[in-house]
């Protein structure tokens, strides 16, 4: 064992992970272990650090079932290494336990493992912390960049996004691999990696070596452009985020998805095309094709881009607006003003109604006379009118956040939705509270962050969706 390897690379993974802000004192942290030389040095790197992190480390194994035997080998051996390291571990199997099964090829397994990822968060873990390593990140960039890319897509790798962090984003695959060998750890090889078959494996097998040969830092210089070329992205999606606040304020007719022109085409080319990447991205993958478009649409002041069936975004009489259509099977829910002072039944369509009622009761009797599972769908009316004074009902639009209640995070109501694998086809017509672009309440989910009443008494807000009485004498 070379405990100078050891301590070396410890020593800069704790760094990379304070200086990234990856983790938060207390928190249940899951590595992501597939039994390659990444993922057995990531969790044996997090198991060193926990003391100095402040961190509870377990594993969780992804058995995708799409290599026969091989794979089934692969849980056998992180099975064996868990319990050799004393490390709780959670393995997760294609098909069963209500997974979906193995199909679908690389993005099948990819959506796999998210789904499998997002189950482990759901049952309290803080962190899924995942082996990317540096020579992950440059061939990132080298697929990117060939396969046509923007500057969000060439900031590579993010370090943290939502529960997910990368640990070993400061480490080459082989400073991985000598960790390994320094710990005597074993690791097992995943054949299709060696297969020419991939794209991503020939950039691995020939662009990067010869890369290497012009520079032997080539790597870590490609990692660092993916650095400078996130931050540059982050700068421009929050003037994005700005120039669609400020069109959606000037815009002539009221109703969210709804933007002037003027500022559109006023703004900054860089700018209006991150915009046009944000309408984009919740309905379709925002490629080069699409932005061009509705760049070009905005400078002419009409014209319309289909982004999918029934989904377009349009341009006209000083405007530009969203076109949706109506959930299949379902009637379209308008945007209504929600008062509760003045109206307690709101129609959502499909036989549904939405039932707002105000109670003058402490929190502490409340939760004697609701249901557990209901407490999520009440909050501090009070303090909702002094946050939140002009909301509506309606349904997700472009731009949209929330801040799940217990999670200490905000984050865009379409990565929220992925996370939660809310169904495609439920996410256009899941009714929704929202002032301006932050969602307060959303249907299952229940209220936004710091709305809970806090039992000193006063009116709460308790909402519940209940069928019509007319459709309930139907049934």
């Amino acid at each position: 064992m070379d405990s100078a390897i050891l301590h070396d690379t410890e020593a800069r993974v704790l760094a990379w992970c304070e200086q990234a802000g990856l983790f938060a004192h207390g928190q249940r942290v899951a590595a992501a272990v597939s039994g390659g030389a990444d993922s057995m040095a990531l969790l044996r790197v997090l198991l060193a650090l926990a003391g100095r992190l402040g961190v509870e480390v377990s594993a969780c194994h992804v058995n995708h079932k799409l290599r026969g035997p091989d794979a089934d080998a692969d849980e056998a051996f992180v099975r064996a290494e868990c319990a050799r390291l004393g490390v709780p571990l959670a393995v997760y199997r294609a098909g069963e336990d209500g997974l979906p099964g193995a199909s679908g090829g690389e993005a099948g397994a990819r959506a796999l493992r998210y789904a499998c990822f997002a189950r482990a968060h759901s049952a309290g873990i803080d962190r899924i912390a995942t082996a990317h390593t540096v020579t992950d990140q440059a061939e990132t960039l080298l697929f990117r960049l060939a396969r046509g890319t923007g500057l969000h897509g060439a900031g590579g790798i993010r370090p943290a996004r939502d529960f997910y962090v990368r640990p070993l984003l400061c480490l080459t695959r082989g400073e991985v691999e000598d960790y390994c060998r320094a710990a005597g750890q074993r690791w097992v090889t995943d054949q299709t990696n060696l297969s020419d078959a991939y794209a991503r494996n020939r950039l691995r097998h020939d662009a990067l070596p010869a890369l290497r040969q012009a520079n032997a830092g080539a790597e870590r210089n490609l990692a660092r452009f993916c650095e400078k070329a996130a931050r540059a992205s982050a700068y421009f999606d929050r003037a994005a985020a700005a120039l669609l606040a400020e069109a959606a304020a000037g815009a002539p007719r009221p109703g969210p998805g709804v933007w002037a022109l003027g500022p559109l085409q006023r703004a900054d080319a860089l700018i209006l095309e991150a915009a046009a990447h944000a309408l984009v991205a919740p309905h379709r993958d925002p490629e080069a094709l699409y932005i061009r478009l509705i760049c070009q649409t905005v400078e002419r002041g009409t014209g319309a881009v289909q982004l999918r069936p029934g989904v377009r975004l349009r341009a006209g009489q000083g405007c530009l607006w969203l076109e949706t259509p109506p959930p299949e099977g379902a009637a379209a829910l308008p945007a209504q003003p929600f008062c509760p002072e003045k109206r307690t039944e709101y129609p959502l369509g499909g036989g549904k109604i939405l039932l707002a009622r105000l109670e003058k009761e402490t929190f502490q009797e409340k939760t004697q006379v609701v249901h557990k599972k209901d407490l999520k769908n009440v909050a501090d009316y009070a303090r909702i009118t002094m946050l939140h004074p002009a909301l509506t009902l309606r349904t997700r639009q472009p731009g949209d956040t929330y801040r799940p209640a217990g999670r200490g995070i905000t984050k865009s109501l379409r990565k929220w939705m992925n996370e939660q694998a809310v169904p495609l086809d439920r996410r256009d017509s899941l009714p929704l509270l929202a002032d301006g672009s932050e969602v307060v309440w959303v249907c299952g989910a229940g209220f936004a962050e710091g709305l809970a009443p806090d039992g000193a008494g006063g009116l709460v807000l308790h909402l519940e969706i209940q069928a019509r009485k007319g459709e309930e004498r139907g049934r």
